[in-house]
């Protein structure tokens, strides 16, 4: 089964990193994706750039409304995601729970089951 996993943190927090410590976070995150994406099951991953950054088009009564930034405010924002293939659900939350002990601060993740309905290479 495919499973998105939906990184949410404090932006504020994350995007207020150090060089240094913004790679040395991702060296301990490097960690624990290396196995999966050497068993073939990690998909594309992606980091987000901060909401101050995005656009949100919302459908309207009569067209789009397009509105600067994320249409929800919240303390945490979706800051990035990971797609992996894994055999149960319980894998996709061990595989949480890798992230969260080596990720600094408070975060959560989200997994969701989903669909690839234009089918590619997983292993990317």
């Amino acid at each position: 089964m495919l499973y998105a996993i939906l990184c949410y943190a404090n932006e504020e927090t994350v995007f207020a990193w150090s060089k240094d410590e913004e790679e040395a976070v991702m060296a301990r995150l490097v960690t624990v994706q290396e196995p999966y994406a050497r068993a073939g099951k990690l998909g594309p991953v992606g980091r987000l750039m901060p909401t101050t950054t995005a656009t949100t088009v919302r459908k309207g009564k009569d067209e789009a409304l397009v509105i600067d930034g994320p249409f929800a405010e919240t303390k945490e924002a979706l800051l990035g995601f990971y797609t992996i293939d894994c055999d149960t659900l319980e894998e996709a939350v061990a595989f949480c729970k890798q992230l969260s002990a080596v990720n600094p601060g408070s975060s959560s993740y989200e997994i969701r089951p989903f669909y690839v309905f234009r089918p590619g290479d997983l292993a990317t």
